[in-house]
């Protein structure tokens, strides 16, 4: 698809978040032009590590009003599962994907994080979040979903030093490792955003997915 054409399928699908949005609760951001910073212009900050992945599935966790899962499924043209708890805002999506003729390349999925391996264990090469939740729970989360040298692209607002150290302590015991932290300005000069990248090096040495709301609960610690 040619850049261009793809840009205009971005603000198309945006438009139609940003219309379906008068209605029901999808994004707190309504103006255009911040729309177009902070949901097109920030999901394709991340875009350099997802395409270093693997080739194969793409599944953006937490996805909310489809980013920055859609504009990196249109950028790369991977098979995408975009993942959102929430049941509403999966059908508003899926509903703006079928309008654009994006649903057979880009499907819905309003399971929890925790029940998908039944359904995508190590199935996806590259998983993204955003605003979702702590590095240390992310990567317990993503890896019974990542093969094998697959990655998980986290992008963050504001990322602490006791954050990093929360996740790198136990990144191990899920099998994962970090290989890559950049951090990046947007256009308005302003926004700050620090994407860290974690790659699936081997099976975890713990019993995964815990239950549901675990590792947010209770995040795992370093065993002694």
């Amino acid at each position: 698809m040619a850049e261009d054409q793809t840009m205009s399928l971005m603000q198309r699908y945006l438009d139609s978040i940003l219309e379906a949005n008068k209605v029901t609760n999808l994004t707190r951001i309504t103006d255009g032009e911040q729309a177009r910073l902070l949901h097109i212009e920030d999901s394709l900050v991340g875009l350099p590590e997802v395409d270093e992945a693997p080739a194969g599935l793409y599944g953006d966790l937490g996805s909310g009003g489809g980013f920055p899962g859609v504009p990196l499924a249109l950028a790369t043209g991977r098979k995408t599962l975009l993942v959102d708890s929430v049941k509403k805002k999966m059908a508003i999506v899926q509903s703006a994907l079928d309008d654009l003729s994006l649903s057979e390349q880009i499907s819905t999925s309003s399971e929890r994080i925790e029940d998908l391996p039944l359904e995508y264990k190590e199935k996806f090469a590259v998983l993204t979040a955003r605003a979702l939740s702590k590095l240390v729970s992310l990567i317990e989360l993503a890896s019974p979903l990542l093969k094998k040298s697959g990655r998980l692209v986290c992008y963050k607002a504001q990322l602490s030093s006791e954050e990093l150290e929360e996740a790198l302590a136990v990144q191990d015991l899920v099998g994962m490792k970090m290989i890559s932290q950049r951090e990046i300005c947007l256009s308005d000069g302003e926004t700050t955003r620090t994407i860290v990248v974690f790659e699936k090096i081997g099976k975890p040495r713990i019993k995964l997915p815990r239950r549901i709301g675990l590792a947010q609960k209770q995040p795992l610690r370093p065993r002694s």
